[in-house]
Protein backbone atom coordinates (compact mmCIF):
# COMPACT_ATOMS: atom_id res chain seq x y z
CA UNK A 1 0.00 0.00 0.00
CA UNK A 2 1.07 4.03 -0.87
CA UNK A 3 2.25 5.56 2.30
CA UNK A 4 -0.16 8.44 2.78
CA UNK A 5 0.73 11.63 2.00
CA UNK A 6 1.06 14.02 4.80
CA UNK A 7 -0.33 17.41 3.27
CA UNK A 8 1.40 20.05 5.09
CA UNK A 9 -1.08 23.17 3.20
CA UNK A 10 -3.86 21.19 4.80
CA UNK A 11 -2.52 21.45 8.52
CA UNK A 12 -1.16 25.16 7.21
CA UNK A 13 -4.53 26.11 6.64
CA UNK A 14 -6.03 25.17 10.20
CA UNK A 15 -3.06 27.11 11.86
CA UNK A 16 -4.10 30.22 10.04
CA UNK A 17 -7.65 29.63 10.59
CA UNK A 18 -6.78 29.40 14.43
CA UNK A 19 -4.30 32.47 14.34
CA UNK A 20 -7.14 34.16 12.37
CA UNK A 21 -9.12 33.37 15.41
CA UNK A 22 -6.79 34.77 18.10
CA UNK A 23 -5.98 38.09 15.90
CA UNK A 24 -9.90 38.50 15.62
CA UNK A 25 -10.23 38.23 19.89
CA UNK A 26 -7.41 41.07 19.90
CA UNK A 27 -8.88 43.51 17.70
CA UNK A 28 -11.56 43.09 19.85
CA UNK A 29 -9.99 44.01 22.74
CA UNK A 30 -8.71 47.33 20.68
CA UNK A 31 -5.12 45.60 19.70
CA UNK A 32 -3.82 45.02 16.81
CA UNK A 33 -1.46 42.73 15.40
CA UNK A 34 1.69 43.88 13.81
CA UNK A 35 4.68 41.97 12.02
CA UNK A 36 7.67 44.14 10.84
CA UNK A 37 9.59 42.39 8.10
CA UNK A 38 12.59 43.25 6.94
CA UNK A 39 15.08 42.88 4.17
CA UNK A 40 18.78 43.67 3.28
CA UNK A 41 20.05 43.14 -0.10
CA UNK A 42 18.91 42.36 -3.51
CA UNK A 43 18.16 38.82 -3.63
CA UNK A 44 15.35 37.31 -5.54
CA UNK A 45 14.29 34.68 -3.66
CA UNK A 46 14.83 36.45 -0.26
CA UNK A 47 12.40 39.06 -1.56
CA UNK A 48 9.66 36.63 -2.93
CA UNK A 49 9.88 34.79 0.47
CA UNK A 50 9.61 38.11 2.51
CA UNK A 51 6.35 38.68 -0.03
CA UNK A 52 5.08 35.00 0.39
CA UNK A 53 5.09 35.75 4.23
CA UNK A 54 3.42 39.29 4.38
CA UNK A 55 0.78 38.32 2.00
CA UNK A 56 -0.03 35.31 4.65
CA UNK A 57 0.41 37.82 7.34
CA UNK A 58 -2.68 39.38 5.75
CA UNK A 59 -4.84 36.78 5.55
CA UNK A 60 -4.00 36.00 8.78
CA UNK A 61 -5.39 39.84 9.62
CA UNK A 62 -1.93 40.72 10.71
CA UNK A 63 -0.70 43.72 10.25
CA UNK A 64 2.89 44.15 7.80
CA UNK A 65 5.25 47.07 8.17
CA UNK A 66 8.34 46.68 5.63
CA UNK A 67 11.79 47.87 5.78
CA UNK A 68 14.42 47.26 3.27
CA UNK A 69 18.31 47.93 3.34
CA UNK A 70 20.32 47.96 0.22
CA UNK A 71 23.34 45.33 -0.08
CA UNK A 72 26.15 47.72 0.78
CA UNK A 73 24.22 48.17 4.27
CA UNK A 74 26.59 48.43 7.08
CA UNK A 75 26.14 45.30 9.94
CA UNK A 76 25.31 48.88 12.30
CA UNK A 77 22.75 50.19 10.05
CA UNK A 78 21.28 46.40 10.22
CA UNK A 79 21.33 46.58 13.54
CA UNK A 80 20.29 49.76 14.33
CA UNK A 81 17.06 49.28 12.23
CA UNK A 82 16.07 46.42 14.38
CA UNK A 83 16.86 48.36 17.78
CA UNK A 84 13.84 51.15 16.14
CA UNK A 85 11.96 48.06 15.79
CA UNK A 86 12.63 46.94 19.35
CA UNK A 87 11.66 50.35 20.42
CA UNK A 88 8.59 50.52 18.29
CA UNK A 89 5.55 50.34 20.80
CA UNK A 90 3.35 49.25 17.86
CA UNK A 91 5.56 46.80 16.39
CA UNK A 92 4.69 43.20 17.87
CA UNK A 93 7.04 40.76 15.83
CA UNK A 94 10.39 41.25 14.00
CA UNK A 95 11.39 38.87 11.08
CA UNK A 96 14.77 39.46 9.51
CA UNK A 97 14.88 37.57 6.14
CA UNK A 98 18.12 35.24 6.36
CA UNK A 99 20.53 34.65 4.84
CA UNK A 100 22.07 38.46 5.29
CA UNK A 101 24.46 39.68 1.97
CA UNK A 102 27.97 38.33 2.44
CA UNK A 103 29.97 40.44 4.99
CA UNK A 104 27.11 40.88 7.27
CA UNK A 105 26.90 38.62 10.20
CA UNK A 106 23.37 36.88 10.70
CA UNK A 107 23.40 35.71 14.39
CA UNK A 108 24.85 38.43 15.40
CA UNK A 109 22.17 40.87 14.18
CA UNK A 110 19.41 37.83 14.90
CA UNK A 111 20.71 38.36 18.97
CA UNK A 112 19.93 41.88 18.27
CA UNK A 113 16.15 41.68 18.21
CA UNK A 114 14.10 41.52 21.36
CA UNK A 115 13.00 37.97 22.47
CA UNK A 116 9.94 38.56 23.20
CA UNK A 117 9.85 40.20 19.54
CA UNK A 118 11.86 37.19 17.81
CA UNK A 119 9.21 35.30 15.54
CA UNK A 120 11.47 33.28 14.40
CA UNK A 121 12.32 32.30 17.36
CA UNK A 122 16.07 32.13 16.75
CA UNK A 123 17.13 34.13 19.49
CA UNK A 124 19.31 32.30 21.93
CA UNK A 125 16.94 33.07 25.41
CA UNK A 126 14.30 31.58 22.81
CA UNK A 127 16.69 28.42 22.24
CA UNK A 128 17.80 28.55 25.75
CA UNK A 129 13.93 28.08 26.53
CA UNK A 130 13.03 25.03 24.70
CA UNK A 131 16.45 23.29 26.53
CA UNK A 132 14.59 24.11 29.98
CA UNK A 133 11.49 22.83 28.37
CA UNK A 134 9.86 26.25 28.53
CA UNK A 135 9.34 26.74 24.98
CA UNK A 136 7.90 30.05 24.25
CA UNK A 137 8.64 31.28 20.44
CA UNK A 138 10.52 28.47 18.86
CA UNK A 139 11.69 27.83 15.41
CA UNK A 140 9.28 27.81 13.00
CA UNK A 141 10.23 24.52 10.87
CA UNK A 142 10.79 23.07 13.86
CA UNK A 143 7.14 23.68 15.62
CA UNK A 144 5.49 23.07 11.71
CA UNK A 145 7.24 20.15 12.16
CA UNK A 146 5.70 19.05 15.26
CA UNK A 147 2.15 20.55 14.32
CA UNK A 148 1.77 18.21 11.48
CA UNK A 149 2.67 14.81 13.95
CA UNK A 150 0.20 16.27 15.74
CA UNK A 151 -2.50 16.98 12.71
CA UNK A 152 -2.11 13.45 11.99
CA UNK A 153 -2.15 11.81 15.12
CA UNK A 154 1.24 10.21 14.80
CA UNK A 155 2.52 8.16 18.09
CA UNK A 156 5.39 10.31 19.31
CA UNK A 157 5.48 9.38 22.99
CA UNK A 158 7.93 6.35 23.77
CA UNK A 159 8.77 6.42 19.92
CA UNK A 160 12.31 5.79 18.31
CA UNK A 161 13.40 9.27 16.36
CA UNK A 162 15.84 10.25 14.27
CA UNK A 163 16.61 13.34 13.24
CA UNK A 164 19.29 13.53 10.27
CA UNK A 165 20.72 17.30 10.39
CA UNK A 166 21.64 19.10 13.43
CA UNK A 167 21.45 22.98 12.24
CA UNK A 168 20.37 25.34 14.94
CA UNK A 169 17.75 26.62 12.77
CA UNK A 170 16.04 22.80 12.33
CA UNK A 171 17.52 19.99 13.82
CA UNK A 172 18.92 20.66 17.33
CA UNK A 173 15.86 22.67 18.53
CA UNK A 174 13.80 20.07 16.77
CA UNK A 175 15.46 17.23 18.84
CA UNK A 176 14.76 18.97 21.76
CA UNK A 177 10.99 19.65 21.49
CA UNK A 178 10.62 16.04 20.63
CA UNK A 179 12.56 14.98 23.43
CA UNK A 180 10.79 17.12 25.94
CA UNK A 181 8.98 16.05 28.80
CA UNK A 182 5.13 15.37 27.78
CA UNK A 183 6.47 14.95 24.06
CA UNK A 184 8.91 11.77 25.24
CA UNK A 185 10.21 10.48 22.20
CA UNK A 186 13.54 8.90 22.36
CA UNK A 187 15.90 10.98 19.81
CA UNK A 188 18.75 10.31 18.18
CA UNK A 189 20.62 13.66 15.64
CA UNK A 190 22.40 12.18 12.84
CA UNK A 191 24.15 13.57 10.03
CA UNK A 192 25.64 13.75 6.67
CA UNK A 193 29.07 12.05 8.30
CA UNK A 194 27.12 9.50 10.78
CA UNK A 195 28.94 6.39 10.13
CA UNK A 196 26.59 3.64 8.51
CA UNK A 197 23.91 5.76 8.47
CA UNK A 198 21.49 3.45 6.95
CA UNK A 199 21.83 1.12 9.62
CA UNK A 200 20.96 4.52 12.12
CA UNK A 201 17.51 5.68 10.14
CA UNK A 202 16.37 2.34 9.53
CA UNK A 203 15.76 2.49 13.97
CA UNK A 204 13.79 5.30 13.62
CA UNK A 205 9.80 4.80 13.56
CA UNK A 206 10.13 8.61 12.79
CA UNK A 207 12.56 9.95 10.44
CA UNK A 208 13.25 13.58 9.80
CA UNK A 209 15.57 14.94 7.28
CA UNK A 210 16.69 18.30 7.40
CA UNK A 211 20.36 18.12 5.81
CA UNK A 212 19.58 20.16 2.31
CA UNK A 213 21.04 17.50 -0.15
CA UNK A 214 18.83 16.60 -2.69
CA UNK A 215 17.23 12.89 -2.46
CA UNK A 216 19.86 12.10 -0.04
CA UNK A 217 17.33 9.34 2.06
CA UNK A 218 16.20 6.64 -0.06
CA UNK A 219 14.56 3.22 0.75
CA UNK A 220 17.18 1.42 1.79
CA UNK A 221 17.92 3.96 4.74
CA UNK A 222 13.62 3.59 6.03
CA UNK A 223 11.95 0.87 7.80
CA UNK A 224 9.17 -0.44 6.74
CA UNK A 225 6.00 1.28 8.47
CA UNK A 226 7.87 4.21 9.62
CA UNK A 227 6.48 8.08 8.68
CA UNK A 228 9.48 10.25 7.19
CA UNK A 229 8.93 14.46 7.69
CA UNK A 230 11.42 15.99 4.68
CA UNK A 231 12.32 19.17 5.77
CA UNK A 232 14.94 19.58 2.43
CA UNK A 233 13.59 21.85 -0.53
CA UNK A 234 16.54 21.51 -3.05
CA UNK A 235 16.42 22.28 -6.87
CA UNK A 236 17.52 19.11 -9.26
CA UNK A 237 19.81 19.31 -12.15
CA UNK A 238 16.53 18.95 -14.29
CA UNK A 239 14.80 21.92 -12.17
CA UNK A 240 12.57 20.53 -10.08
CA UNK A 241 11.81 21.03 -6.90
CA UNK A 242 13.07 17.78 -4.66
CA UNK A 243 13.54 17.03 -0.66
CA UNK A 244 16.49 15.56 0.75
CA UNK A 245 14.02 12.13 0.92
CA UNK A 246 13.67 10.32 -2.71
CA UNK A 247 9.67 10.41 -2.39
CA UNK A 248 8.44 7.76 -4.83
CA UNK A 249 11.22 5.32 -3.80
CA UNK A 250 10.57 6.13 0.30
CA UNK A 251 7.20 5.96 -0.45
CA UNK A 252 7.16 2.61 -1.44
CA UNK A 253 8.26 1.45 2.30
CA UNK A 254 7.19 4.18 4.42
CA UNK A 255 4.02 4.37 5.62
CA UNK A 256 3.34 7.92 5.77
CA UNK A 257 6.01 10.51 4.15
CA UNK A 258 5.76 14.93 3.58
CA UNK A 259 6.06 16.09 0.01
CA UNK A 260 8.33 18.74 -1.26
CA UNK A 261 7.10 21.09 -2.11
CA UNK A 262 3.31 21.03 0.23
CA UNK A 263 4.57 19.52 3.32
CA UNK A 264 6.81 21.17 5.86
CA UNK A 265 7.42 24.41 3.71
CA UNK A 266 3.60 25.59 3.68
CA UNK A 267 4.02 25.18 7.28
CA UNK A 268 6.97 26.71 8.63
CA UNK A 269 5.32 30.09 6.91
CA UNK A 270 2.12 29.13 9.65
CA UNK A 271 3.94 28.47 12.19
CA UNK A 272 6.05 32.24 11.57
CA UNK A 273 2.27 33.40 12.12
CA UNK A 274 1.42 31.98 14.96
CA UNK A 275 4.96 33.23 16.81
CA UNK A 276 3.63 36.77 15.70
CA UNK A 277 0.30 35.93 17.93
CA UNK A 278 1.63 34.69 20.36
CA UNK A 279 4.16 37.71 20.81
CA UNK A 280 1.57 39.80 20.55
CA UNK A 281 -0.34 38.35 23.21
CA UNK A 282 2.38 38.10 25.57
CA UNK A 283 2.96 42.01 24.86
CA UNK A 284 -1.12 42.96 25.49
CA UNK A 285 -1.37 40.68 28.58
CA UNK A 286 1.87 42.08 29.51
Amino acid sequence: MPATVLDGKLVAAAVLDEVRGRVAALAAAGKDVTLATVLVGDDPASATYVRSKRRRAAEAGIRSVHHELGADATQGEVTGLLDDLNNDGRVDGILLQLPLPAGLDDQGATQVIDPVKDVDGLHPTNLGRIVLDRPFLAPCTPSGCMRILEHYGVPVRGADVVVVGRSFLVGRPLALLLASRGVDATVTIAHSRTRSLPEVTRRADILVVAVGRPEMITSEHVRPGAVVIDVGINRSDSGRLVGDVDFRDVARVADAITPVPGGVGPMTVAMLMRNTTLAAESRAGG
